[in-house]
């Protein structure tokens, strides 16, 4: 709880993977890659009920194992391929109702912080916005990237009359990291989305901000546990 107001954690879990096979309940550094994000979001300050979504009954029995909450199952339905991200987390409103925040935590980032979930939460306080994302700076500048014409021809992603050549001069760019997202629970009924022109950001370290997609972020995000 936070200023008197209710905060729901969902960590949204599905059995389907096809990059990394069963990768959120594959072994990382000794435990279930999910474990690692229920491990710290037990530690938050302010999350009053912790849930797991999921359909998979693997997933499920995992999850209730280290501690987290399953009072529903998904829908076949909003466990495919295709589903957008935001409907288990309406549908998982919808079930438990009585929010004023909910905190979304995707287990393919097992780097994220306890301490990282309740800054993002306190950002959200601070700004007196709606809805807080966490963010790093990308690896490679966005302003030093293209797309390919015809005949492969460089096309800037971002056009500047004057070309930058040195790395010091690029502006300050941040991406998604996809390991944090928080919104007011009614806002985000209305608007279905975490992403908005109201949207503030919380700013994580490259080092905790590796999402899981293939095998190499796996293996990657294991050696530093590991370290």
């Amino acid at each position: 709880m936070i200023q008197d107001k209710k905060v729901l954690a969902i960590i949204p879990a599905r059995g389907g993977s096809k990059g990394v096979p069963r990768k959120n309940i594959r072994s990382l550094a000794g435990k279930p890659l999910i474990a690692w994000t229920i491990d710290e979001a037990k530690k938050s300050k302010y999350i009053d009920r912790l849930i797991l979504s999921s359909e998979d009954e693997e997933i499920i029995e995992i999850a209730k194992y280290y501690g987290c909450e399953v009072p529903f199952v998904r829908p076949s339905n909003l466990a495919e391929d295709t589903t957008p991200g935001i409907d288990p987390v309406i549908h998982a409103l919808s079930i438990l109702p009585n929010y004023e925040y909910v905190v979304v935590l995707q287990p393919t980032s097992p780097l994220r912080s306890a301490e990282d979930i309740d800054g993002s939460i306190e950002q959200l306080l601070v700004s007196g916005t709606p809805a807080c994302v966490s963010v790093t700076e990308p690896g490679k500048s966005p302003y030093w990237m293209y797309t390919l014409q015809d005949n492969n021809i460089l096309k800037p992603l971002i056009y500047n009359e004057e070309a930058i050549v040195r790395r010091q001069e690029l502006p300050i760019t941040y991406a998604l990291n996809g390991a944090i997202y928080v919104a007011e629970t009614k806002w985000l009924n209305e608007s279905r989305t975490f992403l908005s022109n109201d949207t503030t950001a919380y700013i994580m370290p490259r080092n905790r901000s590796y999402d899981i997609d293939t095998e190499e972020d796996f293996m990657f995000c294991e050696w530093i546990k590991n370290k």
